[in-house]
């Protein structure tokens, strides 16, 4: 009895210190508590999840073809060519009434056809507004609509909790909208490897393919992130998916509802690396945690604002940064034109900083698209701009000519060229430009040697003509 008794007063006394977010987070209380049921949230989301199907003509062309005689023995037409259609399938949640839907970007990469099913079995053409490779986020707009759609509105993600209950709502092989439900079982995962910005919500709520680019909801009927992978080894729904953060995703929907054809995000100018056990031992860290100032632009935002070479950043906007993947995240999904407070140990000692919230700045980019027959056909490039360092992760002080996209098919992704490779010299000239690789791909000559950097690695490449 005096057992009770103490246990009693413990509770009442954490009762009444509990944080008011606490107290909204209980397990049920009765039997008939359990038997409540989800389908009031369902019923009022549901309709804002659709179903976005992509398609694209592609040729399937042998190359027996080529050959005059091959063509000449067997009566075939020159340049006959199959066609076919690829087609992808994904999810989608309307973000707008006037008819924007929000998905992933590799649901719509590629693709040149787009159909948005909604709940209602209604269907829409539509068109891309915007595409963000960096969050594997795009924005779809239906055509020809003059009505109102239902929408999600957005949930603050900073404030989920793990252990938070949530809905995933999507259409998984096709087989139709589908409502599963889990809880967050992690957050912040930042060592998933899916795209520039790891800084995931993971959950256990089922998802499989076909639900990449739906709802993640939470209890209120808010979206709390967009479905975008999920870790199998079978290819199926092992319990452990990963959501973009819906922060994240109001920054790109934002950016389409302006017009902007891509997303306008502030700029640090400084590279940040991970404290290791070894480095937090050499700076006399209780924890590596942290993020730790490699270098600085000189004139970037960082600069200006006082962050120097070795600071750690342990603070933005008073909430704790665990690593440079961390920092990251919270700093892209600040709003521009303001400033961003960090702190900073340096010396031992807190040091706090206030940073301005600016873009990158992108004069000079002059990219354009190799079509001259030569190893680079197909390659598009550019000069590199502070802005082209930023999204490709290069050092901000590089200079030169980067490849930013492949073309599917081309010469360039035949011979192995990539996204982010710096080309420094052709034929032993120096490419400092993008107008001097233009040139030298009008050479005649059937031996290339081709010197560049990838990884921070310099390779030199002898290819044939």
């Amino acid at each position: 009895m005096i057992v009770v008794r103490i246990l009693t007063a413990l509770l009442v006394v954490w009762a009444a210190t509990a944080p008011a977010m606490s107290q909204d987070r209980r397990v049920p209380a009765s039997g008939a508590e359990l038997k409540l049921s989800y389908a009031p949230i369902v019923q009022r989301v549901q309709p804002a999840v659709v179903t976005v199907y992509a398609a694209k003509v592609v040729q399937d062309r042998n190359p027996l073809l080529d050959d005059p005689i091959f063509r000449r023995f067997f009566g075939v037409p020159g340049g006959q060519q199959q066609e076919r259609v690829q087609r992808s399938l994904g999810s989608g949640v309307m973000v707008d009434a006037s008819g924007l839907v929000v998905t992933n970007n590799h649901v719509v990469e590629g693709a040149d056809q787009f159909k948005v099913s909604l709940s209602d079995k209604r269907e829409f053409e539509a068109e891309i507004v915007l595409k963000d490779s960096r969050t594997d986020l795009a924005i779809l707009r239906l055509k020809d609509v003059n009505e109102k759609f239902p929408t999600l509105d957005f949930a603050n993600s900073d404030e989920l909790m793990v252990g938070d209950v949530v809905l995933a709502i999507g259409n998984p092989f096709g087989v139709g909208q589908t409502v599963t439900h889990g809880i967050i079982s992690a957050l912040a995962r930042t060592q998933v490897g899916i795209t520039d910005y790891q800084f995931f919500i993971q959950t256990d709520a089922a998802i499989n393919p076909g639900n990449s680019g739906g709802a993640l909801v939470d209890m209120t009927g808010k979206l709390a992130g967009i479905n975008t992978a999920i870790f199998s080894r079978s290819g199926g729904s092992q319990g452990i998916g990963f959501a973009i953060p819906a922060n994240m995703v109001r920054v790109v929907v934002t950016s389409a509802k302006s017009g902007g054809k891509a997303v306008k995000r502030p700029w640090l100018g400084a590279r940040l690396q991970a404290v290791t056990p070894e480095i937090a031992e050499t700076m006399g860290l209780r924890l590596p945690s942290g993020a730790l100032v490699a270098n600085v632009v000189a004139g970037s935002p960082a600069a200006r604002g006082g962050l120097k070479l070795s600071d750690l950043i342990v603070t933005i906007d008073g909430q704790t940064v665990e690593d440079p993947n961390a920092f990251d995240y919270r700093f892209a999904t600040r709003p521009l034109g303001g400033k961003s407070e960090i702190e900073v140990q340096r010396g031992g000692k807190a040091v706090k900083l206030s940073i301005p919230l600016e873009t990158a700045p992108d004069t000079g980019r002059n990219e354009i698209v190799l079509t001259t027959r030569s190893p680079f056909q197909g390659a598009k490039i550019a000069n590199i701009s502070p802005a082209v360092a930023d999204e490709l992760h290069l050092d901000s002080d590089t200079e030169g000519v980067v490849v930013t996209d492949i073309a599917d098919g081309g010469t360039a992704a035949n011979v192995g060229f990539q996204k982010g490779d710096i080309i420094l010299a052709v034929n032993n000239q120096k490419i400092a430009k993008t107008s001097d690789l233009e040139k030298a791909t009008r050479d005649t000559s059937r031996l290339w040697r081709i010197t560049l950097v990838r990884g921070g690695q310099q390779i030199n490449v002898t290819l044939g003509g």
